[in-house]
Parts: structure tokens; C-alpha cells; sequence
């Protein structure tokens, strides 16, 4: 009988998680598609920087990885939320003219009444963000050349 009820926990608990997930996903695409007033976007762009503070924390501090076995499904729907943040703030820049406080406070931060500055700044990020992005295709072009390798019979 305890089996039974064990069981039936389980079954629970993956259908819950899996219409949180689905929950998540259908919220990353409102955020996405629906125009948002600005002091959401400065609640959401608020939790997107308190949930990066929190899992870089959790990383730093875990002491075995396999303890954090969730961090690359993680990892992707934040990056997911973060996509669609960034088409929300462009969508509410471009057609309010008005970013909100969060971001004219970075703004104000990083440029710092200069322009060339934030010009600087801005040049140095794009080249980071493409260095990055290069090697994480290149990665994973290895990754996938190596399982379709592996896969092949004859090795």
C-alpha cells in the first residue's frame, strides 16, 4: 500500500513539474509577444537579475556538480527568459520611448554622462558576446560530430 501511494506521489510531482515547465514556456512567450507595461518590465528585468545572482551563488558554492544536475535545463530557460526580456525592452523602448528605471539606471551607469564611453563599453561587449557565441557553435559542431561518429557502425 505505501508502494502505491509512493507511486502515485511520483506520477504527481512529474505531472506538476512539467506543467510548471509548460506554464514557464507559455509565460517566456507572452513576455515575448504581448506588450507589457513598464513597471512589470522593471519587476521582470528585477528577477532576471536576482535569479542570475542566485544561481551564479549556488554554483560558486555547491560542492560536488552533481549536486546542481538541473543547472543546463536551467540555464537554457533562463537564457529563454532573457531573450524574450530583451524583445520586450526593445518592443516598450521603440514604442514608448520610455525604458524604465531599471534600464536608464545601467544605462546612466555604464555610460556615465560620457558617450564615447558607453560607445567603448558597448563595442567591448558586442566582441565578448560574439567570442562567446563563436565558440559555443563551434562546441557544439564537436559535440554533435562526435555522437554522430560514435553512432556510426565500424568505428
Amino acid at each position: 500500500m505505501a508502494d502505491a501511494a509512493s507511486n502515485l506521489s511520483l506520477n504527481n510531482q512529474k505531472v506538476n513539474s512539467s506543467t510548471v515547465l509548460a506554464g514557464g514556456m507559455i509565460l517566456i512567450l507572452a513576455v515575448m509577444l504581448l506588450p507589457l507595461p513598464v513597471f512589470l518590465m522593471d519587476m521582470l528585468l528585477a528577477a532576471n537579475i536576482t535569479g542570475a545572482l542566485v544561481m551564479l551563488f549556488v554554483a560558486l558554492y555547491l560542492l560536488r556538480p552533481v549536486d546542481f544536475s538541473v543547472f543546463p535545463g536551467l540555464l537554457l530557460i533562463l537564457t529563454l527568459f532573457r531573450l524574450s526580456l530583451n524583445i520586450a525592452t526593445t518592443r516598450l523602448i521603440l514604442g514608448e520611448g520610455y525604458s524604465g528605471e531599471i534600464i536608464d539606471a545601467f544605462g546612466s551607469f555604464v555610460v556615465q554622462g560620457n558617450y564615447v564611453v558607453g560607445a567603448v563599453v558597448f563595442l567591448i561587449l558586442v566582441i565578448i558576446n560574439f567570442m562567446v557565441i563563436t565558440k559555443g557553435a563551434t562546441r557544439i559542431a564537436e559535440v554533435s560530430a562526435r555522437f554522430t561518429l560514435d553512432a556510426m557502425p565500424g568505428k
